[in-house]
């Protein structure tokens, strides 16, 4: 027998006739849809307080309630959710007026079971198309990269990697940056039960800890300045899926205990709201730090580490995977000469020498964004050392203290590492603890 499918929306009906609302609720579950009934505006608040919906089904007349002033409190209460207001023939006008003051569609009663399970199917699909949008948005020129390999010892932690992805075990994903990190979680994601559901993303490094607070968990309007309305945190909007917090190591430490908390319990309170809310979340890590010389010096915790890692992956660097160098390469090469129309279509034996001898502390991201420089500048069929953007084949091991070196190359050799990792400049400065200003003039001074 095939398992059950998973409820593929969550409604809420709100009437104040019993029948209507039994009606309403098995011609509904009968698609597979998780439906919750309210028969008064008091008792759909405190629904709306307490889940998160995606659809509701309004009466607009609502014994003493007006149906109207029913649908202004849920727009300040879930202004994700798409409302439908249900009506009499004598209420059209009413109902006209409701879509203009933010309802979705309008039903007129009475209606038929096929008419509901349409207008339910037409709006559910149109949510999940926002949703579907706004994941795609964040993932422009981010594909998966990296996760098929040729190198003995990548193919076995990437075979680990599916073999866990079906479990609900956290997993803490370590690398070096460019790695992977977050291609990596992504697949863990598709290949998981909760593939169909949405994977949402956290930048740890990103926000300060009240920002952080309100993007994980929420916040009710009116709880900080600017907060104009109710907003659904990151946790809510995983429901079912999996969050993914990137760079974990730099999570604020003054609210990791209700990190902690969340993780163990699956409970959390939005920002300037006392209700306890649950999710239902599968927690994916990255960082490329060490959480354990962290811990040590007191700035992250260790009952939370415990947590994070229950399956711990460590990427390889690109440097330990040499094998995979020349396709993940040429793989770049074609995407980036059908992007920009360029007439590349190859590399020298000397530019793919040069590919292969660099050591690549930037990892694949670096590799690509090399890849893509010289797809742009070459105006042959073959890209040249000279377009690949250093000079000749270097080394396939960076410098290291004591080797033969001056303070002055080996400060150019730093800084250079750890600009090839960082995203930012800022993010450099940080690294290297110096301001982005004085990073800058040591770029130019130093010709990097």
């Amino acid at each position: 027998m095939e398992p059950a499918e998973q409820p593929c929306g969550r409604i809420l009906l709100v009437d104040d006739e019993s029948a209507i609302l039994r009606t309403f609720r098995y011609c509904l579950e009968d698609e597979n849809y998780q439906v919750s009934t309210a028969n008064s505006a008091s008792k759909a608040e405190a629904l709306l307080q307490q889940h998160v919906f995606d659809l509701c089904f309004l009466d607009l007349r609502l014994g003493e309630d007006s149906g109207l002033d029913v649908l202004a409190q849920m727009r300040v209460l879930a202004p994700w959710m798409a409302v439908v207001i249900v009506t009499a023939h004598s209420a059209v006008d009413t109902a006209v007026d409701a879509i203009q003051a933010g309802a979705s569609d309008y039903l007129v009663k009475p209606c038929s079971p096929e008419q509901l399970r349409m207008s339910a199917a037409k709006q559910l699909k149109a949510r999940q198309l926002v949703a579907r949008i706004e994941q795609l948005e964040g993932q422009v020129g981010k594909p998966q990269e990296g996760l098929d390999s040729r190198s003995p010892a990548m193919m076995a932690i990437l075979d680990t990697a599916r073999q866990v992805a079906s479990t609900d075990a956290n997993i803490l994903i370590l690398g070096e940056s460019g790695t992977g990190k977050g291609e990596l979680a992504k697949a863990m994601h598709k290949w998981s039960q909760r593939g169909k559901k949405s994977f949402v993303t956290i930048n740890c490094p990103s926000l300060s800890s009240e920002l952080m607070e309100s993007e994980l968990f929420g916040h009710t309007k009116g709880a900080f300045t600017g907060a104009s309305e109710n907003t659904l945190g990151r946790v809510s909007q995983a429901d079912g899926g999996t969050l993914f917090l990137d760079e974990i190591g730099d999570f604020p430490l003054t609210l990791q205990p209700k990190l902690l908390r969340f993780i163990q319990d699956k409970e959390f309170e939005r920002v300037g709201d006392p209700v306890t809310r649950q999710a239902d979340v599968r927690i994916l890590a990255a960082t490329n730090r060490s959480l354990k010389d962290m811990v040590d010096d007191g700035r992250f915790r260790e009952d939370l580490l415990y947590r994070l890692n229950v399956i711990t992956l460590t990427l390889l660097p690109l440097r330990e995977r040499v094998e995979d160098i020349a396709e993940l390469a040429e793989r770049f090469l074609l995407r980036f000469v059908k992007a920009y129309s360029t007439p590349a279509r190859g590399f020298t034996e000397e530019a793919m020498t040069a590919l292969l001898s660099y050591s690549w502390p930037g990892n694949i991201r670096e590799l690509r964004n090399v890849i893509e420089r010289a797809s742009i500048i070459c105006t042959d069929d073959q890209v040249q050392v000279s377009h690949l953007g250093f000079s000749g084949p270097a080394l396939n091991s960076a410098p290291r203290v004591g080797d033969e070196l001056s303070l002055d190359e080996l400060e150019r050799a730093h800084i250079a590492a750890v600009l090839a990792n960082s995203e930012t400049l800022d993010q450099a400065a940080k690294t290297l603890g110096i301001d982005a200003s004085t990073l800058y003039r040591k770029r130019k001074q130093l010709a990097l």
